[in-house]
């Protein structure tokens, strides 16, 4: 489909979300994530990062073999569901072939979910993940010495709350894309992962992303839910407000909540000609 009338199908869908939407977005991009399946397979699949079944990995290698720097993608899902993809399903496995393409190793990886696993299991895993890249990934092509996180929804917080947990010290820069800060009041899917907010008010990742001097990236789109509009209307101004500046910012006219990864890897190079210009520019 063009990409006019992507625009159409997505605006016509509005702001909601649900598995309908989800699915529709889907099928806008099926057919051209599909044909690119074969362009860039898996170098790696379901590497285990640790020891529980969702601790697993895929690796996806450029054709340089200078060690390059990478990209980590963690999905999106609610808090409560969410895949890396793979071989034979695009979805969030097209961002590990956009970055290979790009020439960067991409990292897609899946992590615990609620809500078996509440918080900080999600900011955990992706700590794991980055403790496993710093042992391993110079074999598979990487730079250990060049990592960037990249999250949407979800993940985007699961990023943020690294911050909190982590720090700057073994990453280069993050990439947020449609994420939760703590600028709005948790709803009820999210208390299923951080629990009773009276009880525990301080579990949003806000302080650590507004203050840090990592560099970020920080994305929304168009018609994104209006509670992700102001998260990451609120993060803008708190980092200006901290800083004096701007972070590095990008909204993505013509998406919604879920296309904005999804779409990553297609003909609509905007935001992933943004990402990886970013990635070269804190990687150098």
């Amino acid at each position: 489909m063009q990409q006019a009338g992507v625009r159409q199908s997505i605006s016509a869908l509005g702001t909601g979300l649900g598995p309908d939407v989800l699915g529709q977005c889907r099928a806008l991009f099926d057919a051209e994530q599909s044909a690119l399946l074969a362009q860039v397979p898996v170098t790696a699949g379901d590497v285990s990062y640790g020891p529980h079944e969702r601790h697993c990995l895929d690796l996806y290698r450029p054709q340089d073999d200078d060690p390059a720097p990478i990209i980590v993608f963690v999905h999106g899902g609610g808090f409560l569901k969410g895949d890396k993809g793979g071989t034979n399903d695009w979805p969030n496995a097209n961002v590990g072939r956009m970055a290979a393409q790009a020439g960067f190793v991409g990292v897609v990886l899946n992590y615990r979910l609620a809500p078996d696993h509440v918080w900080p299991a999600g900011t955990e895993d992706v700590a794991s993940v980055v403790g496993w890249l710093k042992a391993n990934i110079a074999q598979h092509g990487g730079d250990p010495e060049r990592i960037v996180l990249m999250g949407t929804s979800a993940g985007a917080v699961h990023v943020a709350g690294y911050l909190k947990l982590a720090g700057a010290a073994d990453i280069r820069a993050a990439i947020l894309l449609s994420g939760l800060y703590g600028y709005t009041p948790l709803d009820q899917r999210d208390t299923l992962y951080y629990g009773d907010p009276a009880l525990y008010p301080d579990r949003m990742p806000l302080e650590a992303v507004a203050s840090t001097s990592l560099p970020l990236l920080l994305a929304c789109a168009e018609f994104d839910p209006p509670r992700f509009q102001a998260e990451f209307l609120g993060l803008m101004q708190d980092r200006l407000a901290r800083h004096g500046t701007m972070p590095r910012a990008f909204i993505h006219s013509g998406h919604n909540h879920y296309s904005m990864a999804m779409h990553l890897g297609t003909g609509d190079r905007r935001l992933s000609d943004e990402i990886c210009a970013f990635v070269r520019e804190t990687t150098a």
